[in-house]
């Protein structure tokens, strides 16, 4: 190996290299030795011949003793290999390019050392730390971080409705879907007249049918009650009114007693006590006028702002209304339970068609022998997909391995997906959330075979098998929808899947399979 620095006299830069097959010995020089079998060429020095005493290897690849090659510099200033006549260099560049080198994976915050050779897979295929497209948001998204990122932070991530509606909506849409959810409470619409009633959205429509009768008569008790208002505003005004034209009274018995003490002034004219009376007089009349000015505005704006006659005419109408409602409130009950006779039934003939087709899917699609045959139709259109990178994988239908077995798919690439990427069809091995995880044995330990079948009958099937890792998170038991995928990133190469001499392909279509083997499986 090259050395940084001379150590226990040995030059700087000559590159030391020991056989990984057998023990490095060091003889002592000038020493002769004696061998049970001949020595073989490589373990001697291409300078003295003598056995390698602290053989060092040059770039030329000669070995020689380390005081040889210390010799030939001392006695050049450029010093040549005896056997080649090779400049005999003291710098060596193999380990920045070595293949065998043990590197640091350039994904942050992976601790990884991995061989050069192997560095290009580790960041495509393997590293726990490397990007990927998140399936519904398609964001870049760390792989050790991907199923807590979709069932926490992304906004496309399917999840269902808090009210339980059994609606599935993405996350971003959530808030939108509460709005317009038949199973949110909400108000009566007549709480503003005094209904207490608090309600699913759905089930509201109902109960207005149902408390007609009580709507409108709390309608016609608030009615009465803004009457009795206007009665009470009525009768302020006419208080008002008849204090006003008791001072305008007032006023003209003032106005009398004025002109009279004019005329005693006119027959008096030097008599103080008389200018002093008639001032005091003058001083009340003039109080007395701004009083009644104010009292005229004041009253003029209370008729003004309590101008009931048109809400008086709208209680009138809602009143001939209640009475038209009231004559045909029989007639609307009797409709009304017709009416909810035949939505009950409709409701029943919807469910049990939703259950039908429900049940018709799922005897059609789903295998309960471990066993999945993925039929891939339009191969050309979703490679292109995949290659402008618009829907880069596709999943299969769930496939169990027993009826109340493990939930399980296939996932592909058919662009390719890791050291695979644009090269290769991926495919992997995916373990879902199912309805009886809880009674099943975890981690998934079972032995698994993806197949590509041959469609000309010659059963030329590519496949791989593979046991499942007990220790890796893709065999736990799920704690989101499903679990990351494992599989083989380099399938089958396109050159050997689309090649017009295999028949892999037919009518644009390619067949799939994922087996797995049920042997020591406990069946429920």
């Amino acid at each position: 190996m090259a050395c940084s620095e001379e150590q226990g006299g040995v030059p700087c830069g000559f590159f030391r290299q020991n056989s990984g097959n057998s023990m490095s010995l060091d003889f002592e020089p000038d020493a002769e030795y004696q061998f049970v079998e001949q020595l073989e060429e490589r373990y001697r020095c291409a300078f003295c011949r003598s056995v390698l005493h602290n053989p060092h290897q040059t770039g030329c690849g000669h070995r020689f003793c380390q005081h040889c090659i210390l010799s030939l510099r001392e006695l050049n200033a450029v010093p040549l290999c005896p056997v080649d006549k090779e400049v005999i260099k003291s710098q060596e560049d193999h380990l920045q390019h070595c293949l065998f080198q043990a590197v640091q994976c350039s994904n942050e915050n992976c601790r990884e050392p991995v061989l050069r050779k192997d560095l290009k897979e580790h960041l495509s295929a393997d590293c726990p730390f490397r990007e990927e497209k998140c399936l519904y948001c398609k964001e870049d998204v760390v792989v050790i971080n991907l199923q807590n990122h979709e069932e926490n932070l992304c906004p496309e991530y399917p999840v269902s409705c808090p009210n339980k509606c059994l609606q599935i909506i993405p996350r971003t849409e959530v808030d939108e879907h509460l709005a317009v959810c038949p199973e949110a409470e909400q108000d009566c619409p007549f709480k503003h007249y005094g209904c207490t009633v608090k309600d699913k959205r759905g089930n509201l429509q109902e109960h207005e049918h149902l408390a007609l009768r009580d709507h409108m008569l709390l309608v016609l008790e608030k009615n009465f009650r803004l009457e009795e208002q206007i009665s009470d505003l009525y009768k302020s005004l006419e208080q008002k009114e008849s204090k006003i034209h008791q001072l305008a009274e007032t006023v003209k018995k003032f106005e009398k007693e004025f002109k009279q003490f004019a005329q005693l002034f006119g027959k008096n004219g030097t008599s103080l006590s008389n200018i002093q009376v008639l001032a005091s007089h003058i001083d009340k009349s003039a109080w007395l006028e701004v009083q009644v000015r104010q009292l005229l505005q004041m009253a003029n704006q209370q008729q003004s702002k309590f101008d009931l006659r048109p809400l008086v005419e709208a209680i009138d109408t809602v009143k001939q209304k209640i009475t038209l409602l009231e004559t045909h409130d029989q007639r609307l009950v009797v409709l009304e339970g017709e009416t909810n006779k035949h939505d009950a039934h409709i409701n029943i003939h919807k469910a049990q068609l939703n259950k039908n087709e429900e049940r018709f899917k799922l005897l059609e699609s789903a295998c309960y022998n471990g066993k999945l045959i993925w039929k891939v139709t339009d191969y050309k259109l979703k490679k292109k997909e995949a290659l402008d990178g618009h829907t880069v994988s596709i999943f299969s239908q769930p496939f169990y391995t027993s009826r109340c077995g493990y939930r399980l798919c296939a996932r592909a690439y058919l662009n390719g997906d890791g050291s695979g990427k644009g090269t290769h069809l991926s495919l992997y091995f995916v373990v879902m959330r199912g309805e009886f995880d809880s009674l099943l044995q975890w981690p998934f330990r079972q032995r698994v075979t993806l197949m590509l079948l041959d469609q000309s009958g010659k059963k030329n099937h590519i496949m791989e098998t593979f046991k499942a890792d007990p220790n890796s998170s893709s065999f736990k038991r799920p704690d989101g929808e499903m679990n990351i995928a494992s599989g083989c990133p380099r399938f089958v190469a396109h050159s050997t899947l689309e090649n017009a001499k295999n028949t892999y392909i037919k009518d644009d279509t390619l067949f799939l399979k994922v087996a797995v083997d049920l042997t020591d499986l406990e069946d429920l």
